[in-house]
C-alpha cells in the first residue's frame, strides 16, 4: 500500500510532469505578463488616450490589484470544484478583460476591463497549483509547481518590447486579447483530452497546521508579505531609477525583458528544494535577490549593473514565489489552492502597503538610498532560521 501511494505517476493522467508545468506556465504567462503587469508599460499611452492625471493613473493601477484580490478570494472554491475549470476560468477572465480594454470607448469600460483582467491572475496561481496536485505524482510536484510559476517571467519577456511598437496601443492590446483567447482555447482542449482527478498519494483533506508549529500558516503569511513588500519598490520604481542614473530607454526595456527571460531560471528552485530543503534554498535565493535589488543603489549602475540587477531580481522573484507555492502545498497537501490563496493575498498586501511607503521614502532620501534600504530589508528573511518562522522540513 505504501509503495502504491508513493508512486510518482498520477492516477488520472499519463502525461509527464513537464506537460502540466508547460500548460500551467502558459496560463500564468497570459494572466500575469499580459493581463496584470503589461498595464504599467503602457501608462504613458493610456494617459494620453484617456486624458488621465496622476491620481487617475494610480486609481486604475489599484483596480488591477482589486481584481486580483477578487480572483484570489474566488479561487479556492472554484479550484475545489474543478482545478481544470478554475484554470480555464483564469484564461477566460484575462481574455475578456484585455478585450474590454482594447475596445473601451471610455475610461469607465477600460477600468472595468482592468478589474476583470486582474481577476484572471488571482484565479491562475491557485488553480494551477491545484491542477499540479491532481495530475502530477508526488515525486515531481515541486518541479512542476516552480516551473509553471515561471510563466510570469515568460509573459514579462514577451511584453517587454511592446511599448516600443509605433502607432496606437489598441491594436497591440487587441493582439494580446487574441493571443489570450488562443492560449485559453488550447488549454481547455488539452485539459479536456487528458482529464483530471485526485492523485492516490493524497489521502484526504488536510486541515490547517497546528498553531505555533514550525512552518505554520502564520510563518508562510509573514514570508509572503515580506516578499511583496521588498518587491514593490522594484516593480514600481526600477525604471525611474535607471532613467535617473542615466540609463536610456532601450536599456531599461532590455532590463525589463531580462526580469522575464532570466527569471525563467527560477524554475530550477523546485529541483534544488528536493535536494537541499525549502529553508536552505530560500535563504540563498533571498540573499542573492536582495543583492540584485541593492545594485540599483549604486550611483551609476550602468548597462551591466542594470541587466545584472534585473536578472537577479527576476530569477529571485520567480523562485521565491515558487517556494511560497511549495510551502503552501506542504501545509495543505490535498487543497494547495487554499494555501496559495492565503500566501498570495499576503504578498499582495505587502506590495500594496510598501509601494507608497517606498515613494515617501524616496522623496526624503532619494531613489538610490531607497533601493539600499529595500535590499537590506530583504535580509530579514534570515529570521527563518528560527524554527517558528521556518518552512516545513519536509
Amino acid at each position: 500500500m505504501t509503495e502504491t501511494r508513493a508512486r510518482p505517476v498520477p492516477a488520472a493522467t499519463g502525461r509527464p510532469w513537464w506537460a502540466t508545468a508547460l500548460l500551467g506556465a502558459g496560463v500564468i504567462a497570459l494572466c500575469y505578463g499580459f493581463a496584470r503587469y503589461a498595464y504599467g508599460l503602457f501608462v504613458p499611452r493610456f494617459t494620453e488616450a484617456f486624458a488621465l492625471g496622476p491620481v487617475a493613473v494610480g486609481v486604475l493601477g489599484g483596480l488591477s490589484t482589486t481584481g486580483y484580490v477578487l480572483g484570489l478570494l474566488a479561487a479556492p472554491l472554484l479550484s475545489a470544484r474543478s482545478a481544470r475549470g478554475s484554470t480555464v476560468a483564469a484564461g477566460l477572465a484575462a481574455t475578456a478583460g484585455l478585450l474590454a480594454m482594447a475596445l473601451a470607448p471610455g475610461v469607465a469600460v477600460f477600468a472595468a476591463g482592468i478589474v476583470v483582467a486582474g481577476s484572471g491572475a488571482g484565479l491562475a496561481s491557485p488553480g494551477v497549483a491545484q491542477l499540479v496536485v491532481e495530475t502530477v505524482g508526488r515525486a515531481d510536484r515541486g518541479r512542476a509547481q516552480t516551473w509553471a510559476n515561471t510563466g510570469t517571467g515568460a509573459g514579462l519577456a514577451l511584453t517587454a518590447s511592446a511599448p516600443l511598437l509605433p502607432g496606437d496601443w489598441r491594436p497591440v492590446w487587441l493582439g494580446f486579447a487574441l493571443l489570450a483567447a488562443a492560449t485559453t482555447a488550447v488549454t481547455a482542449w488539452l485539459l479536456r483530452r487528458a482529464g483530471t482527478g485526485p492523485d492516490p498519494g493524497v489521502a484526504g483533506p488536510a486541515g490547517p497546521p497546528a498553531a505555533g508549529r514550525a512552518g505554520g500558516t502564520g510563518a508562510l503569511l509573514l514570508g509572503a508579505a515580506l516578499l511583496g513588500a521588498v518587491s514593490a519598490p522594484y516593480w514600481t520604481f526600477s525604471t525611474t531609477r535607471l532613467a535617473e542614473a542615466g540609463v536610456g530607454p532601450l536599456v531599461a526595456t532590455a532590463a525589463w525583458g531580462a526580469i522575464g527571460l532570466v527569471g525563467l531560471l527560477g524554475g530550477a528552485a523546485g529541483r534544488a528544494v528536493e535536494r537541499h530543503g525549502l529553508r536552505a534554498v530560500g535563504l540563498v535565493v533571498w540573499t542573492a535577490w536582495s543583492a540584485g535589488i541593492a545594485l540599483l543603489a549604486l550611483p551609476a549602475p550602468g548597462v551591466a549593473g542594470a541587466l545584472v540587477s534585473a536578472g537577479l531580481f527576476g530569477t529571485g522573484y520567480m523562485a521565491l514565489t515558487g517556494l511560497c507555492i511549495l510551502w503552501a502545498a506542504r501545509l495543505f497537501p490535498a487543497s494547495p489552492a487554499r494555501g496559495v490563496t492565503r500566501a498570495f493575498l499576503a504578498l499582495g498586501v505587502g506590495q500594496t502597503a510598501a509601494a507608497p511607503l517606498a515613494g515617501a521614502l524616496a522623496g526624503q532620501i532619494g531613489l538610490g538610498a531607497t533601493f539600499a534600504v529595500t535590499g537590506a530589508a530583504g535580509l530579514l528573511a534570515w529570521t527563518q532560521l528560527h524554527p517558528r518562522l521556518a518552512p516545513p522540513a519536509d
